[in-house]
């Protein structure tokens, strides 16, 4: 067995995935096999040639080509973001033709993790004295893996014994998955970039040549003669440019091949630190920011409620039951005395368009310690076509901690940023004339008058004036994008709650004098149904 310790004395790993970009917020974890035999050839090439000869080095990185497994320690992600200077010529109204300086904008994406703490490579080989030898001298000398702030201490342990002894039981295995296996239950799979064995690397030249050789004819053109040439062996192909790769249109590097990898599905879970207990009145509201590369519409706000409050739920279940602030349940699996003060998810599309953009989680009742810890643990629900949600806690305070969240601004008019779906049926005499409400002139059960009786329930909405809004006006405004009720998801996967037979309707709700949010009322609004916005004229007096 031969065990590398890698340390990162900045509590930082920086490393794009091959084929993501760096603005894509991706992270490779844990560090790919192709790119820890790619530094330590680095490493000899340029601060230990002194260490052996180039055959030496051969049988060393043909023998660290098998796939090793990874032993990773309590980690989290996080980013940076920057703008990089540069120059651009731009035109004035004179004609002349002026440099100033052009700001790119820059993700850094990076994994955080304890100064102290290490990552073990483990590759299930016994290497004679004299490799063991160079490997020991590069690991010393490496300085960096990944990007070059990326810095590292690395270290060849002596023994099995020694690798014991200073694993921790934090750590966690990250290991190759047999084809034939399942995922196993806990784990998540990732791809890591990772060298052929030398035997498959030969076999895969002498049949890419073959067909190269019989598709190129008896007179190849001259720009076909110009084709860049494999390498001789799966050392050389570890010294491929990667410009040049992809310079030449390769999809992956000669030489290597995507695998996968399992490493456990709370591998970025922030780990829970001792805390005071806090004083003063429960935080009420949670807000994310959605990171994900393909964003999903809020015309599934209340699957994507769904999806977040079963994570909460999980995530607050640490063998004493899921927390009443996200259930709305007591201990005993009863309904709260307080109706409706348990958590709201809301969704928020405050972009160009009507991909969600925000996740707000407002609970009148407040979160507790162990909820606010379940509300820190979330960082990902899943979605649809294989492309996870991925959030990112923006913080946890109060309403007015939260100044650009439209939902908690007081205003005098309201509007439907989702569907109202009224918790009643429309009522009708037996020869189908519908049954009017002399008070205020709906429909008894239909949506408006549902909605005036909740409104009523509110506390300090008794006094508010309604007005439905025609589907054919496209209620829904989200930046270029306008929506009616149909194109959204009304129903609950599990079909739980009180719900009437319309598929939902838009409106404008006028208090007296400015009333503070969050306004979310009929079926579904603890999922995101049924919320209220400021109106544009309201929006645009702040």
């Amino acid at each position: 067995m031969t065990v590398l310790e890698l340390r990162f004395p900045t509590g930082r790993f920086h490393a794009t995935p091959w084929g993501r970009h760096v603005n894509e917020g991706a992270v490779e974890w844990p560090p790919s096999p192709w790119r820890i035999l790619r530094a330590l050839i680095a490493t000899w090439y340029l601060k230990a040639r002194d260490a052996g000869d180039c055959d030496l080095v051969r049988s060393l990185v043909q023998k660290l080509s098998e796939q090793p497994r990874f032993w990773l320690p309590p980690a989290t992600t996080g980013h940076s973001r920057h703008y990089m200077p540069g120059n651009e010529a731009t035109h004035k109204e004179s004609g002349a033709v002026v440099f100033g300086p052009a700001k790119t904008k820059v993700f850094d994406t990076f994994i955080q993790l304890a100064e102290d703490s290490a990552v073990f490579v483990v590759w299930n080989v016994d290497l004679p004295g004299a490799e063991r030898t160079v490997l020991q001298t590069l690991a010393e000398r490496l300085s960096y893996l990944g990007r070059a702030e990326s810095l590292v201490i690395a270290h060849l342990l002596d023994s099995d014994a020694a690798f014991q002894a200073a694993k921790t039981p934090a750590h966690r295995e990250a290991a190759p998955l047999p084809s034939t296996d399942p995922l196993p239950s806990g784990q998540e799979l990732v791809r890591l970039l990772a060298p052929m064995l030398p035997t498959a690397y030969d076999e895969w030249r002498d049949d890419f040549m073959t067909k190269a050789e019989t598709a190129l004819g008896p007179e190849p053109t001259a720009a076909q003669k110009k084709l860049p040439k494999l390498p001789d062996d799966l050392f050389a192909a570890l010294h491929a440019d990667t410009g040049d790769l992809q310079a030449a249109g390769w999809n992956l590097p000669p030489g290597a091949a995507f695998v996968n990898f399992i490493r456990s599905e709370n591998a970025f879970a922030p780990a829970p630190r001792p805390r005071a207990p806090r004083k003063g009145p429960l935080l009420t509201v949670a807000r994310y920011a959605i990171t994900s590369t393909v964003a999903p519409s809020i015309t599934q706000a209340i699957s994507i409620g769904d999806r977040v409050h079963d994570a909460l739920c999980k995530w607050s279940d640490q063998g004493k039951g899921r927390a009443s602030v996200f259930t709305g349940l007591d201990a005993d699996g009863k309904p709260l005395v307080a109706q409706h003060q348990h958590a709201h998810i809301f969704c928020e599309a405050n972009g160009p368009r009507d991909a969600v953009t925000h996740i707000t989680v407002w609970a009148e009742m407040g979160f507790d310690e162990e909820a606010c810890l379940a509300l820190r643990r979330l960082n990902k629900v899943w979605g649809h076509g294989g492309h996870d949600i991925r959030l990112v806690l923006q913080g946890i305070g109060q309403l007015g901690d939260f100044l650009d969240c439209a939902l908690v601004r007081p205003a005098k008019i309201w509007r439907s940023a989702t569907p109202f779906v009224s918790t009643r049926h429309a009522k009708t005499f037996r020869d189908g004339r519908p049954k009017i409400d002399s008070d205020n002139g709906w429909q008894d059960g239909s949506a408006a008058h549902d909605l005036l009786r909740l409104l009523a329930l509110h506390g300090h909405g008794a006094d508010a004036k309604i007005q439905q809004i025609n589907e054919r006006e496209r209620p829904y405004q989200f930046g270029e994008r306008s929506l009616r009720s149909l194109q959204f998801q009304t129903g609950r996967k599990d079909g739980a709650g009180c719900r009437g037979h319309d598929s939902g309707a838009a409106f404008t709700i006028t208090f007296p004098d400015k009333r503070p949010g969050p306004f979310a009322l009929g079926y579904g609004a603890h999922f995101g149904l049924g919320l209220f916005v400021p109106s544009d004229r309201e929006l645009a007096s702040v």
